[in-house]
């Protein structure tokens, strides 16, 4: 069963290059802003799913709760900053 959460985690750490491409490359901030959301939406269900595969799903669901407030915060943040900024 660990092989199985692995290889999830492994997919969606390729799938979530598609996340970094925006975020580098984004032609305008919110489509950074975007990039910078769906890379730590990612991040948070990788998280988790390492947490399954090692047994030890408690102690990342923590981190991974933790790493998707301050993601929420951060972003939400950002887009305030520059739509005031840009207004």
């Amino acid at each position: 069963m660990r092989t199985v959460f692995v290889a999830a985690a492994a997919c969606l750490i390729v799938l979530t290059l598609g996340y970094l491409y925006r975020l580098v490359t984004g032609p305008t901030i919110f489509d950074r802003i975007l990039g910078l959301s769906g890379f730590g939406t990612s991040t948070t269900i990788i998280l988790t799913l390492m947490g399954c595969a090692y047994g030890r799903l408690d102690m990342f669901v923590d981190i991974a709760l933790g790493y998707a407030l301050l993601n929420f915060v951060g972003v939400l943040a950002a887009a305030r900053y520059f739509e005031r900024a840009r207004g």
